[in-house]
């Protein structure tokens, strides 16, 4: 008798842990209860994420949070804060989920819940238009790279010791196009996001060979919220077969 109470009572408490385990992941269910989905980002870095003069948020995360939030069949809302302080919001419950260019790297450091990849962001060479003779790292060999200091791009072109005549070091990125444009350095290596922008003011530049480093980006989660993380990875998947991420890529982040 003793034996089948001891069965009894393992039984009933597996099974309370389990059920309670699962009632509370309920991550998805308040999404649904609310019909909103709340991003968090940094409305400072175009073409992914900006806010016009009129105070409209706009960019590459904007349209994909919204292309997601409908097909969980919810209203999406976006909200600015500090780069520094957006773990917390949300673990603080500022924000469902930051759409805002983290790398898979950086989120894994926050100890949160991350998607599935959604972007490769790269550091890319640039050279002139008119330049046919430079058509990726190889052809570096005798040349001056220009590169912002104290940046991805640094460290990028660091890697690559041997494969540059000179790398010559700037505060700023624009500084470095403007050497370019006037013949004083061969080529440039940046963010490919910043060379979007760049791309859009001035389509005197293109890009050539592979990327020197990519990262990973995500969208990042609160720590457990598992059944919302698969609900996201599921309408990311979708939004990619039906061709609305093809759109908006080519909206905010081609080179023309």
């Amino acid at each position: 008798m003793k034996k089948v109470l001891f069965v009894l009572t393992a039984v009933l408490a597996f099974s309370f842990f389990t059920v309670s385990g699962a009632a509370a992941d309920d991550s998805f269910e308040k999404i649904k209860e609310k019909g909103k989905l709340t991003v968090g980002f940094c409305a400072q870095y175009p073409p992914f994420e900006s806010q016009t003069k009129t105070g409209e948020f706009i960019g590459f995360d904007v349209d994909l949070g919204k292309a997601l939030a409908e097909k969980l069949n919810v209203e999406p809302e976006f909200k600015d804060g500090e780069w520094q302080g957006l773990v917390a919001g949300m673990n603080k419950g500022d924000y469902d989920i930051l759409i805002t260019c983290m790398s898979k790297s950086s989120a894994r450091k926050k100890n949160a819940n991350f998607t599935d990849t959604y972007f490769n962001l790269s550091e890319v060479i640039l050279v002139r238009k008119d330049n046919n003779e430079i058509n990726g790292l190889k052809d570096l060999k005798d040349k001056v790279v220009g590169v912002q200091m104290a940046t991805s791009s640094e460290k990028a072109v660091n890697d690559y010791p041997d494969a540059f005549k000179e790398i010559k070091k700037y505060n700023y990125t624009t500084e470095a196009f403007i050497d370019l444009k006037y013949n004083r350095i061969d080529a440039v290596v940046c963010g490919y996001a910043y060379a979007v922008v760049q791309n859009k003011k001035d389509p005197s530049f293109k890009i050539v060979g592979k990327p020197l480093h990519s990262s990973e980006i995500v969208m990042v989660l609160p720590k457990d919220a598992d059944k919302l993380t698969e609900k996201i990875n599921e309408a990311l998947s979708a939004v990619k077969k039906d061709g609305t991420y093809d759109n908006i890529y080519k909206k905010w982040l081609a080179i023309k």
